[in-house]
């Protein structure tokens, strides 16, 4: 088992927004999450990124076991180093390149010399299509393509999960299709992920494993043909006949 996820609570002031999550990540499955707005999922993907600290809870890679509510400085650096996050609304620095914002984790965060970056840069921004776009700063590139960025930059680090909050919720529909090829290559790549989506056509069709989620904790997890086509949980059957209306 690549992950190991066990009782991860989280409240603001007397709202428990996440209630004892668990769950099990094995290295090469895609996690789809779903389920209506507010019920802690995108909550749940700060605190495995440690971008939200949680109450209580562990997450085990592989062999090692972080105790998430007595971190140090040392094992938060080294959590984060297993995971990188894509987010709704990119979350680049607005005033460096392209090439750049790719570069940045590299120097910062993998502790590369600014030449060896640049080569590792070039070669992500490659990979979704945007080479061209390489000394364009955010503000010259459409929403599509700074996610686009916002992805490699994210693969680049090459960590062990990727966590995707909400990819495309910022995008117009138009653009939703070219970040959701470069998700769907990463999938047959087999790179760890849990997409936090609206997309659920999407999700059916990338998904090793889809879980429904509501009011903080997960209602049910399954195969996407069973959460899609025969869920056990009414709760479920309502959200997608809302979602078809």
């Amino acid at each position: 088992m690549l992950i190991e996820i066990r009782d991860i609570w989280k409240k603001y002031g007397d709202l428990e927004v996440l209630k004892g999550i668990s769950l099990d990540i094995k290295r090469g499955e895609v996690i789809s999450i779903i389920g209506p707005s507010g019920t802690g999922k995108s909550t749940f993907l700060r605190c495995l990124n440690y971008l939200e600290i949680p109450h209580n809870g562990t997450i085990k890679f592989e062999d090692k076991v972080y105790n998430l509510n007595t971190l140090t400085k040392k094992e938060i650096y080294d959590l984060r180093l297993h995971s990188s996050m894509v987010f709704q609304n990119y979350n680049l620095f607005k005033n460096k390149t392209a090439l750049e914002n790719i570069m940045e984790h590299l120097v910062y965060v993998k502790k590369m010399d600014r030449s060896e970056a640049k080569k590792k840069a070039e070669e992500y921004i490659k990979i979704v299509g945007l080479y061209d776009k390489r000394d364009s700063y955010p503000h010259q590139l459409s929403g599509g393509q700074q996610q686009r960025i916002g992805i490699a930059r994210a693969m680049a680090i090459q960590p062990d999960i990727m966590l995707f909050d909400e990819p495309t919720s910022s995008l117009d529909p138009q653009l939703i299709k070219y970040v959701l090829t470069v998700i769907r290559d990463l999938a047959r790549s087999k790179q760890t992920m849990i997409i936090v989506t609206h997309e659920m056509k999407f999700a059916k069709e990338v998904s090793d494993r889809v879980l429904f989620m509501d009011q903080g904790v997960i209602l049910e997890e399954g195969s996407p043909e069973q959460i899609f086509e025969n869920p056990k949980n009414r709760r479920i059957s309502e959200f997608l006949s809302l979602l078809e209306d």
